[in-house]
């Protein structure tokens, strides 16, 4: 009946640990996509805590300095001045004027200090441009 005891008391406290494991996790992954607007809203609440916030890169902002990249995002007439300091290299889809996301923290200067950068490529999820009709046919007579 110990043996049994020991062993409940073991798959318990494991089982106790990976759910608070998980929960921990969820929570620190659980960061909302904010609009620069949004950003600027929160005021000095956004300095320290952990935000994703998303804009289009202004064309021409770009700057590379070894590791670190600095850039700007714009939204409507607001702009975000961003430093990028990731151990990851950036996307491929990250150029002037894409849509970028920053995960990161708001410095007291007012500079984003991102962790991760990611980009959406437009490409990817535009529908393909309209056929002309005759087009089609004259190579389906071919």
């Amino acid at each position: 009946m110990k043996n049994y005891l020991k062993f409940g008391g073991l798959v318990v406290a494991i089982l106790g640990v990976l759910g608070w494991l998980a929960a921990s996790g969820v929570g620190d992954s659980k960061t909302y996509y904010k609009t620069i607007p949004e950003l600027a809203a929160m005021g000095s609440h956004a300095q320290g805590q952990r935000v994703r916030v998303g804009g289009d890169v202004v064309p021409g902002s770009i700057v590379r300095d070894g590791a670190e990249v600095r850039f700007t995002l714009h939204q409507n007439a607001q702009q975000l001045n961003v430093v990028y300091r990731g151990a990851d290299p950036l996307p491929d889809t990250f150029r002037d004027g894409s849509q970028a996301l920053a995960d990161g923290r708001l410095a007291p200067n007012g500079v984003f200090e991102a962790t991760k950068v990611q980009a959406k490529c437009a490409s990817k999820y535009e529908s393909k441009p309209p056929q002309n009709k005759n087009a089609l046919q004259n190579r389906a007579a071919l």
